[in-house]
């Protein structure tokens, strides 16, 4: 479990562009050719979790839990299960919101704007990685949770389009129009085109 100590307001915050270059340094804990998190230590924020690659799946959830190099939680597994069953060389795990805590229920009352900016900056990076980004809307109706996390959204789909990015769900939607969260998704599901435009529009 991770509940949060705190807001991220408190805390001392690694850039983005810091997190990256201490991933991309060889280290005791994990393998860098195979991995890439940033920060890459246990916080109480993550920007990035996945696997090196040309062509990765970048999988939206809302906010992260307790996943690690080598430590992948059941969501994590069923991530990169899909992602190399349709094709992708990799995978790499992106939030709406980068504060880490198990239930989405503690997450922070109102955004951290400086949290925001530099997780925006780390969606830019995750979207130059391949020519053509692949981006999998996957959180679930969890994104209700908090009135940021749709303002958060937009800002992703902003940059996405700056990028020519195309994006993706698995599995049913819900009445609602939220896309399905990985967890329980079969093993070979496939995924398909989703209109994150017009469901933003409809939020």
């Amino acid at each position: 479990m991770h509940i949060p100590k705190g807001t991220t307001a408190q805390l001392e915050l690694v850039t983005f562009q810091q997190a990256l270059e201490a991933a991309n340094t060889p280290n005791d804990d994990y393998d860098i050719q195979k991995w890439i998190y940033a920060p890459n230590f246990y916080s109480e924020y993550r920007y990035i979790l996945g696997t090196r690659g040309n062509n990765p799946l970048i999988c939206i959830g809302i906010n992260p839990s307790t996943a690690q190099p080598d430590d992948l939680d059941n969501t994590l597994k069923s991530v990169e299960r899909i992602a190399l069953g349709n094709g992708f060389d990799s995978f790499i795990m992106f939030n709406v919101y980068a504060q880490r805590a198990t239930d989405p229920d503690a997450m922070e009352k109102s955004c951290n704007l400086m949290l925001h900016r530099e997780n925006m900056e780390a969606f830019r990076y995750v979207l130059s990685i391949s020519p053509n980004p692949a981006v999998w809307a996957a959180w679930g109706t969890i994104i209700e949770k908090r009135e940021y996390l749709p303002e958060c959204l937009k800002d992703m789909l902003a940059l996405g389009e700056e990028y020519g990015a195309k994006w993706y769900c698995a599995g049913a939607i819900s009445k609602k129009g939220h896309p399905h969260h990985p967890l329980y998704l079969r093993k070979d599901e496939t995924i398909k085109p989703f209109d994150v435009a017009a469901y933003l529009a409809a939020l």
